[in-house]
């Protein structure tokens, strides 16, 4: 018997010789100078309200947290970071795009 939660569409089976792949595996961060981050302003699907995102991270979730979190400190604003996105509440384009900028990230 196996159960599934890695995302195959498989739920339940009785074969006893089924293996169940291993789940997602950890993707290793970009260094910072290879990094292509876009710095955009949306306000899409949230009530008139401004947000500030970083996009296209490609790395490990918890350096995703980690950069989130310095971001959101340094803005004094709130925020979230998850799927390679970093959300920052408020027109924070250019406080971001500099911060980025001077940690050595590939910004624009």
């Amino acid at each position: 018997m196996a159960k599934s939660k890695s995302g195959s569409g498989l739920v339940y089976s009785t074969n006893p010789e089924l293996r169940v792949a291993a789940a997602e595996e950890v993707q290793p961060s970009l260094p910072k100078e290879q990094q292509r981050l876009r710095v955009v302003l949306d306000r899409k699907q949230r009530a008139g309200k401004v947000v500030t995102l970083v996009e296209h991270f490609v790395g490990s979730d918890q350096d995703l947290q980690e950069l989130g979190k310095l971001l959101k400190n340094k803005c004094g604003t709130g925020g979230s970071a998850k799927d390679g996105l970093i959300l920052i509440q408020g027109d924070c384009r250019d406080k971001v795009l500099q911060l980025l900028k001077e940690w050595g990230y590939g910004a624009k």
